[in-house]
């Protein structure tokens, strides 16, 4: 099958994989629509097979990556979704490769996951038998992996925001979001705040607007992260029954 490279010119006319045909997330895919238009040229790739289906990878230089990671020289994997019939037939390593094609004048390649297997976060084990090793965890579960591509290039680390995994606010929820991802519009701002408004529990909104703000975010984390009296409490984007189960668990 044949890697498409979306860009400025024929971004309309391609799908982004996430959300096809999900009728409630619509302004959010059009929103990352006009997210990775602005990012084309800081840039950010976007790589997919071409397939109706979530075939694909995102990744961009470090320096301009929405996540508070500081690895100087390295290109960053952002989102990398390989789902259904897909899986397990090689077409996660084929969009690795180009990654790395893509970056052979770097220092290498980092990655956010999770210490193990979570939704929404990259898959630590996939990159763990590509040559990945990690370089530094963060609370409470994430962890950067990196495969270096320059002997002398200096080891990525999360940056000391990320070490408490707390916010400001300390009264009810809080949520963070970008339009980084077609998921978030509709489950922070309709799905959310419905669930909050019918458990009476004060919801605070932030939406991540620019890299600086990603860069300086308090979790390695900037798609979504919900806070509960300040405390970090997931990166999962939440069904009614995820965060009633979440919640309890507290």
């Amino acid at each position: 099958m044949e890697i498409i490279t979306l860009n400025s010119d024929n971004i309309a006319k391609e799908h982004i994989c996430c959300a096809i045909a999900d009728k409630k997330c619509q302004a959010g895919y059009e929103a990352k629509k006009e997210f990775l238009t602005q990012q084309f040229d800081r840039g950010y790739v976007f790589k997919k097979f071409d397939v109706r289906g979530k075939v694909f990878i995102e990744y961009v230089p470090a320096e301009n990556v929405w996540a508070p990671v500081h690895a100087p020289g390295y290109m960053m994997i952002n989102c990398f979704w390989v789902s259904g019939k897909y899986k397990g037939q090689g077409y996660g390593k084929q969009l690795l490769q180009a990654c790395l094609a893509d970056s052979k004048d770097k220092n290498g390649v980092v990655v956010v996951t999770g210490e193990k297997k979570r939704p929404f976060l990259n898959d630590k084990k996939f990159f763990q038998r590509q040559g990945f090793e990690r370089c530094d965890v963060g609370p409470p579960y994430f962890e950067l992996w990196y495969k270096k591509l320059k002997p002398d290039a200096p080891d990525p680390v999360f940056k000391s925001v990320t070490k408490e995994a707390v916010c400001k606010n300390k009264e009810g929820l809080t949520v963070f979001y970008t339009n980084s991802c077609p998921f978030t519009e509709y489950y922070v701002n309709t799905e959310l705040k419905r669930i909050a408004d019918n458990k009476g529990m004060p919801l605070k909104i932030e939406k991540i607007s620019s890299v600086e703000q990603a860069q300086n975010h308090v979790i390695p984390f900037t798609i979504f992260s919900l806070f509960y009296q300040g405390r970090f409490v997931t990166h999962e984007i939440l069904s009614e029954k995820r965060f009633e189960k979440i919640m309890s668990s507290l």
